[in-house]
């Protein structure tokens, strides 16, 4: 029979598992099951750490979750016993969801290929088979992930992303208030700059061939595309191989570029018009984004939105930009570092921002914004 111990430590829950397999039936053994949040902590450091280092490390997930009827600690505590059997002293064992689900973290396992994961995942499947009766076992529910991966490009790969997805459901009120300052702010915006509009339009018209607006496929969160508006700034059937040689030496980290500094715009396009230069000096190119915002492709405040070419060439921690956050029109970023920024520290700004997003900070980038749209502070 199954009991439990509270451990010394809070982030650890400690099972005694009696054997009755065992010469002795009386011997019990303790296994330690770490408590979800720590759990999903250390998932997420070992998970950002991957990110950078490229070590790969694996996940696997056993649940209960469709188990017909109440399970109770029974089959829980055999479940931990099965597991705690096939594994390393290295290996961290916890509540992935609690009570449902049992995750497994098994770090420092070298290159990790299909083989390795067919034998680790039918390696702890038959020890679990051991563990719990045949009955029990065919409800239960075995799934692996092996990190770094790409990060996740839809929902449903955000299954191995809790502290996103709880991070959420946590701030849904948060969100349904940001969804709604995005609606109220982009209409009134768009009714407020409704002159601006006829007048940069009407200069766009006058001063070059080709359209009013330039759109353009971007990446909202999840990797999604969406149609990216803004003032046409370019001539018409430009070189793009220019910006996209551009971007590439500048996520490579060519300090180089800017003149020892690696601005995120490229200085002294010859796409640009004269009055496009203007026009993005003054950012009122970035005006018919408010439409972007009203449709649910952007938010006022977030990330900026990736071209797929760049986003080909991140590395894996900075896809993170367009995994955590919907894309915003003006963000920390545009109103601390701009284009006199690198790379890698505007994607630090974004992930930060990430991680302390909220309606007070979202206020007050929002106030600065005019600010550093009438300094044209780093714009090009």
């Amino acid at each position: 029979m199954a009991t439990h111990k509270s451990s010394a430590l809070p982030w650890v829950r400690k099972v005694s598992y009696e054997d009755n397999s065992a010469p002795y039936p009386e011997r019990k053994l303790q296994f330690a099951v770490m408590h979800e949040t720590a759990f999903v902590q250390m998932l997420r450091f070992e998970r950002r750490r991957a990110e950078r280092s490229g070590k790969q490390f694996m996940l696997v997930l056993i649940s209960s979750k469709d188990f017909p009827t109440e399970s109770g600690h029974l089959l829980i505590d055999n479940l931990t016993a099965g597991i705690s059997s096939c594994t390393r002293e290295t290996d961290i064992l916890g509540w992935y969801e609690r009570d449902v689900t049992l995750g497994l973290l098994m770090t420092e396992i070298g290159k990790v290929d299909e083989l390795t994961v067919s034998t680790i995942m039918q390696k702890v499947s038959l020890s679990i088979q051991r563990a719990v009766s045949p009955d029990r076992y065919k409800w239960l529910k075995l799934i692996s992930c092996v990190f770094p991966q790409e990060v996740a490009t839809n929902e449903e790969d955000s299954l191995f992303y809790p502290d996103l997805s709880r991070r959420h459901e946590r701030k849904i009120y948060g969100h349904t208030f940001k969804r709604t300052m995005d609606i109220i702010g982009s209409l009134f915006a768009i009714a407020m700059f409704l002159p601006a509009y006829s007048l940069v339009a009407a200069l766009v018209k006058l001063t070059s061939k080709g359209p009013v607006f330039f759109r353009q496929k971007r990446l909202g969160r999840y990797g999604r595309e969406f149609t990216f508006l803004k003032f046409r700034t370019m001539y018409v059937d430009n070189d793009q191989q220019i910006h996209r040689e551009y971007v590439t030496k500048l996520i490579s980290g060519d300090h180089k570029l800017g003149q020892g500094k690696g601005v995120y715009k490229l200085i002294d396009d010859p796409r640009i018009t004269p009055i496009g230069r203007f026009i993005r000096k003054t950012s009122l190119d970035e005006l018919p984004q408010f439409a972007n915002v009203l449709r649910g492709d952007m938010s006022l405040v977030g990330p900026r939105p990736p071209l797929p070419y760049e986003y080909e060439r991140y590395q894996t921690w900075h896809k993170r930009r367009v995994l955590e956050l919907k894309p915003g029109l003006t963000g920390l970023w545009q109103v601390e570092g701009r284009s006199r920024t690198t790379f890698d520290e505007m994607v630090r700004m974004d992930l930060k921002y990430a991680n302390m997003t909220s309606l007070w900070v979202d206020l007050k980038i929002l106030l600065r914004t005019p600010a550093a749209m009438l300094s044209g502070r780093g714009a090009c």
